[in-house]
């Protein structure tokens, strides 16, 4: 058992780092206040930039693989703008500017790859990302690097302390004359980077091109990590590598002779089967920031 443990580890960090990188940019984002569900829709952007510039650049330069994870995640920031500003500038329901950002996306990558590609998903790209020591993709280095960065931001900084504020005590952080509308601004702003930039690590380690399926709810999955983890870093880093473990399962269920007599579908849907448990018993907590998902204005 400790054997089959050991051979999954490669496969779950290379699926939790997504998850994480996504959690990460909720978590930022729902602290100063405002409600992100978009982060699926998002991080369908993010996947498409990253194959289409792998794919197009990647016989051309050398460095094309960081590159096309850094316009994923411009592109998740600059997609991001429409729920900034729908939610934030205009007050509109955040919930329901997130879920019309889901389905734009789904839309958006279509066209772009029926544009360039002349089919609704890229072409297949020549190599992806490569795992290093340990069989360990770089991903999950990234993942940790920015959970650390902004655990440190968020508990040890002026910054962190104000964006916390804008999502527990808005009026009172205004009163001490800081922009509440702004933090809130740079808050999705770098949440949509984040989400972007975990679709780019998902289609450039888990698949081979990008397609309307890559993404496949996993930024659903983020958002339950980040309700599971009760909007701690600490603790979505704990959720994000049980439904991590949980998608893994599914992949290496041929390895484990004890669970063999269970149909391959049940481990198909466990990650969503946790996803619905968790956000069913947690979903009524009092654990988010108080004034997420309302409105501010002056």
């Amino acid at each position: 058992m400790f054997n089959t443990i050991l051979t999954m580890m490669p496969s779950t960090l290379m699926i939790v780092a997504p998850i994480l990188i996504a959690a990460t940019g909720g978590l930022i984002c729902e602290r100063s206040g405002v409600v992100n569900i978009a982060l699926e829709g998002l991080m369908t952007i993010g996947a498409m930039a990253a194959a289409t510039a792998h794919v197009l650049l990647e016989s051309k330069i050398g460095f094309s693989l960081p590159l096309a994870l850094v316009l994923a995640a411009v592109a998740g920031c600059i997609f991001s703008i429409i729920h900034a500003v729908a939610s934030i500038t205009l007050q509109a329901d955040q919930v329901v500017s997130g879920t019309g950002i889901n389905l734009l996306a789904n839309g958006i990558t279509v066209f772009f790859t029926q544009l360039l590609f002349q089919m609704d998903r890229t072409m297949n790209y020549k190599l992806g990302m490569m795992p290093g020591p340990l069989r360990i993709y770089p991903t999950i280095w990234i993942a940790l690097i920015i959970l650390a960065i902004t655990w440190f931001i968020l508990y040890r900084r002026p910054a962190g302390l104000r964006l916390r504020a804008a999502g527990e005590h808005p009026d009172a952080l205004a009163s001490a004359g800081v922009n509440v509308i702004k933090i809130r601004y740079i808050a999705v702003l770098i949440s949509g980077a984040l989400a972007g930039l975990a679709g780019g690590c998902i289609v450039l380690t888990q698949d081979i091109q990008f397609t309307v399926s890559t993404i496949n709810g996993k930024g659903f999955i983020a958002l339950a990590a980040l309700s599971f983890g009760r909007w701690l870093p600490l603790g979505i880093l704990g959720s994000s590598f049980l439904f991590g473990a949980s998608s893994a399962l599914a992949v290496n269920i041929i390895n484990i002779k004890s669970l063999q007599f269970l149909p391959p579908e049940f481990f198909n849907i466990l990650p969503y089967l946790i996803t619905l448990i968790t956000l069913a018993l947690f979903s009524g907590k009092d654990y988010a920031p108080r004034a997420s998902g309302q409105p501010y204005g002056n």
